[in-house]
């Protein structure tokens, strides 16, 4: 039996036995592969770091997804910016107010293998005729593309190491507040913050310029070890992250969703983050 360890983290990660290898290679832009294992089913990891995995998936693409889009109500038009997994793409598409859906993913080996071994994470949503696939570089596609705005931008993007590293940066968060609609949100991965604190900050610091309400909510999500990861949101309405639970109950049910994770009181409580990570966000 051979054994994956992550390599995020200096002097501490985590192994996966691999119980199958389905796939492996250096793509033009990373290195991927793909296994199973027992404990989390099918495990997709790219330049060392686990992505994405079978059992644990919904957690993180629910909050990503639900959140935004249940604060902001009725979302006629949604950007994601990676994804090529197609989870963000899944649940987005499951609001029934949504009429286009944008995805820019850099490499399109990732959405050809996760279609052929990861296909539960799309569930056809690829073949959705709402949706525009774009294979470009997201940085380029938010500062330069000429194209009406969005209501809600979700960057689920990879940690800021190679390709990802720019999707961290003031010109990225620039670019996305260019392409929204006046009072849409923009939310993105950051990072386990106990692991990863310096990303919390970094990410404070470039992306409150450009919003009124810059916040984080956070998310427990088994194989992103470390404790909660933090997602990122901006916003220039003040009040759309304070929703009451009553109104996130209201349009929950109205959407038709049935979430395994996403609760309105799991969204309400989210944006109450620990002491430690609170510490992090003060000037």
């Amino acid at each position: 039996m051979s054994l994956f360890t992550e390599t995020l983290s200096d002097g501490y990660g985590q192994s996966l036995s691999i119980d199958e290898l389905l796939f492996e290679q250096q793509t033009d832009h990373q290195h991927l592969i793909i296994f199973r294992n027992r404990f989390f089913g099918r495990v997709m990891a790219l330049d060392g770091i686990v992505q994405t995995t079978e059992r644990d998936e919904f957690i993180y693409h629910e909050m990503m997804v639900h959140v935004p889009m249940l604060a902001f109500g009725a979302a006629r038009r949604v950007l994601i910016i990676g994804g090529g997994d197609g989870g963000i793409l899944r649940e987005v598409l499951k609001h029934q107010s949504v009429e286009e859906v944008v995805q820019v993913e850099i490499d399109q080996a990732v959405i050809d293998l996760c279609k052929t071994f990861l296909p539960n994470h799309s569930a056809g949503a690829f073949d959705d005729p709402r949706v525009t696939i774009n294979i470009a570089d997201g940085m380029a596609f938010v500062c330069e593309a000429d194209i009406e705005p969005f209501d809600v931008i979700i960057s689920d993007c990879t940690d800021p190491i190679g390709p990802g590293e720019v999707l961290f940066s003031s010109e990225f968060y620039q670019g996305c507040k260019r392409l929204l609609n006046p009072n849409g949100v923009f939310v993105a991965q950051n990072g386990v913050v106990f692991m990863q604190p310096e990303e919390l900050i970094n990410t404070q610091h470039r992306l409150s310029p450009y919003f009124t309400d810059t916040r984080f909510y956070g998310v427990a999500v088994p194989t992103y070890i470390g404790g909660i990861m933090a997602l990122a949101w901006g916003c220039d309405d003040l009040q759309i992250s304070k929703l009451d639970i009553s109104l996130l109950q209201q349009r929950y049910q109205a959407s038709g969703l049935n979430c395994r994770y996403y609760t309105p009181a799991v969204h309400a409580s989210a944006f109450h983050l620990p002491a430690y990570v609170q510490n992090l966000l003060e000037p």
